[in-house]
């Protein structure tokens, strides 16, 4: 990891999206990874073949079990190219746009790995970048009315969330549903719910919420 923030942002895109992959992947055939080493080409040593995205999502492959856990994704032999490989970076962001043939991340995410989606997220300014792979190439999407950017094959949107997560206030990538709600970790919901029932009890008293 290059910085401790990463942990986190994996959470944060992990935990409220495992429940909805029995509805998005029902057969199951799906793999969820970070700092997993993609091995793209045989080289010597084995580590010039190797990128390492922060975070990844594979569809139409097993996922890992007793008999097959993966310490790695090598594309030759699983032949199923990421459905989203992301960069978290706390610099300026140009080493994950490297386009240089064989050795930038850019080029080998578009050009080698061929994920469909390559999302570069820069934590200090807070910007997000997502690129989509049309015709052998990256072209970069423009965020919707909401500022947020559609994963068709997930039918969710990724935006930016300025928060408290973790004891960090910093901004983060969530996951929206396609009418724009943020999805919420399990402790989020309840809290809501919570918030929720305290509003409608004190409504039922003619208490004014916000006076309290």
């Amino acid at each position: 990891m290059d910085d401790w923030l990463q942990f986190p942002q994996s959470i944060l895109l992990t935990d409220v999206l495992l429940p909805r992959m029995n509805r998005i992947r029902p057969d199951d055939q799906y793999m969820i990874g970070g700092d997993l080493g993609i091995y793209w080409r045989l080289a010597e040593p084995l580590e010039r073949g190797v990128i390492v995205p922060d975070w990844m999502y594979v569809a139409g492959v097993p996922r890992s079990s007793d008999e097959r856990i993966r310490r790695s994704y090598v594309l030759w032999k699983e032949k199923v190219a990421p459905e989203i490989v992301m960069e978290f970076t706390m610099h300026d962001g140009s080493f994950e746009r490297d386009r240089t043939p064989l050795e930038g991340k850019f080029w080998i995410y578009e050009q080698a790995v061929q994920a469909r989606y390559y999302v570069l997220f820069v934590v200090p300014t807070a910007e997000l970048e997502v690129h989509r792979l049309e015709n052998g190439v990256y072209r970069r999407l423009t965020p919707n009315s909401r500022g947020r950017y559609p994963i068709t094959s997930l039918t969710l949107e990724l935006g930016v969330w300025r928060g408290r997560f973790m004891n960090e206030d910093a901004p983060w990538i969530r996951w929206y549903s396609p009418r724009g709600r943020m999805l919420l970790l399990g402790n989020e919901q309840a809290e809501a719910e919570r918030s929720r029932a305290l509003a409608s009890r004190l409504k039922e008293l003619g208490v004014d919420p916000t006076d309290v």
